[in-house]
């Protein structure tokens, strides 16, 4: 055991009143050292008095489409709205049925509802969080118009045999990337590899704006032009329209903000991957038991918008990490099959245990790009402390 460790649950109760803090998040550790750069850039739309569908944006979707690897970027206004408008883009409604995860935020669900269409929540592969390729299979059926593998916290899903399936069955593929920015099966990127691509820039995101934002992206030249179209009320032509779209745009001060963050994105991912490795030998020298850390398969880019720690023990520990000053959070605590708005679906207990057993057993830590080594020790102690 290392000397960090000696006699650690003894010591345990002194330790959490001189611990300091660690947040889940620490945004104004990122702010700060860009403070001036990003108040320039919100003087700079102030000054044009430009807000909507400007250059900010136009050039916010030039660079991110390169960053990404895909043609097209489309600025939009959350990434509920990219889930939203990709759904409208593809005349997905009424009789359709979208396959996706029930283990994701509720967007992915509520979308398709939002849509006219009908929700298919299958389970998840329980080593990776993500959508089980067969249990895909299993839920096709001939009203099946979309399949949206979600590439949760930051792992991309199995998206090889997705793509199969989809291409037998003439399905289009919406990639939910909203935590997968930068993230890579392959050497495809994360909303490169579907019909279209679905990010979001919440504060909390890899790259984040001030408030909502998102993206979509594609490498079809007409699903770009109809998404362009549907996010402005379905018009082209300003009060012409073509059909029925929605206020879907991205404003041009979270564009500007956008633009000082992106150039930062791949060293903020790189710090994230550096401590969830840190992470990984931390709890090795402690020799932690009964705590499954996340997985980064063979070929596989993890970008760690979260860092997903698995234990039967999640509740008692989470507790006493938050009494240690140590900030988690539970993504997510009810599968979408099992949530309320959704009981007419006919879902209950057990039709996804997967998802199921890992909604009971995940807890989220600090992994943010500045968190500092000591922190991260500081983390470790706390679970080791307790769990050993």
């Amino acid at each position: 055991m290392p000397d960090w460790l000696v006699n650690q649950r003894s010591a345990i109760s002194n330790q959490q009143s001189t611990m300091s803090p660690v947040p889940l998040l620490d945004l104004k550790a990122q702010y700060a050292p860009l403070r001036e750069e990003i108040l320039a850039a919100i003087t700079r739309v102030c000054d044009s008095q430009r807000f909507i569908l400007g250059p900010e944006g136009e050039a916010l979707e030039r660079e991110l489409a390169a960053l990404i690897g895909v043609t097209h970027a489309i600025g939009v206004s959350s990434g509920t709205d990219a889930l939203l408008v990709s759904l409208m883009a593809l005349g997905i409604g009424a009789g359709d049925e979208v396959i996706t995860s029930t283990f994701s935020f509720f967007a992915t669900g509520g979308c398709s509802v939002r849509a006219g269409a009908t929700p298919r929540f299958v389970d998840i592969d329980p080593v990776t969080f993500n959508l089980d390729p067969q249990a895909v299979e299993r839920a096709v059926t001939p009203r099946t118009r979309a399949i949206i593998p979600v590439h949760l916290y930051g792992l991309c899903a199995d998206m090889d045999p997705i793509l199969a399936i989809a291409r037998r069955r003439d399905i289009a593929v919406i990639e939910d990337a909203c935590q997968a920015i930068g993230a890579r099966d392959k050497d495809r990127p994360a909303g490169g590899m579907g019909a279209l691509g679905c990010f979001s820039f919440f504060p909390s995101k890899n790259l984040n704006a001030f408030g909502d934002a998102g993206l979509v992206t594609t490498n079809d030249d007409e699903l770009a032009k109809r998404v362009r179209r549907l996010r402005v009320h379905g018009s082209e032509r300003k009060y012409y329209h073509q059909e029925v779209g929605g206020n879907f745009r991205l404003d041009e001060l979270q564009a500007a903000i956008l633009r000082v963050k992106a150039p930062h994105l791949e060293r903020w991912n790189e710090g994230r991957r550096a401590n969830a490795a840190r992470y990984a030998r931390l709890f090795a020298e402690a020799g932690v038991k009964g705590v499954t850390l996340p997985a980064e398969p063979p070929g596989y880019r993890h970008i760690y918008h979260q860092y997903v720690i698995r234990t039967r023990h999640r509740d008692a520990l989470r507790a006493h990490l938050t009494e240690t000053g140590i900030g988690t959070e539970v993504y997510y605590p009810v599968p979408l099959h099992l949530q309320d708005c959704f009981a007419d679906l006919g879902y209950g207990p057990g039709d996804c245990p997967h998802a199921e057993a890992a909604a009971r057993e995940v807890l989220a830590l600090p992994i943010y790009a500045e968190l500092s080594e000591e922190q991260q020790r500081t983390v470790a102690r706390a679970i080791g402390g307790f769990l050993l």
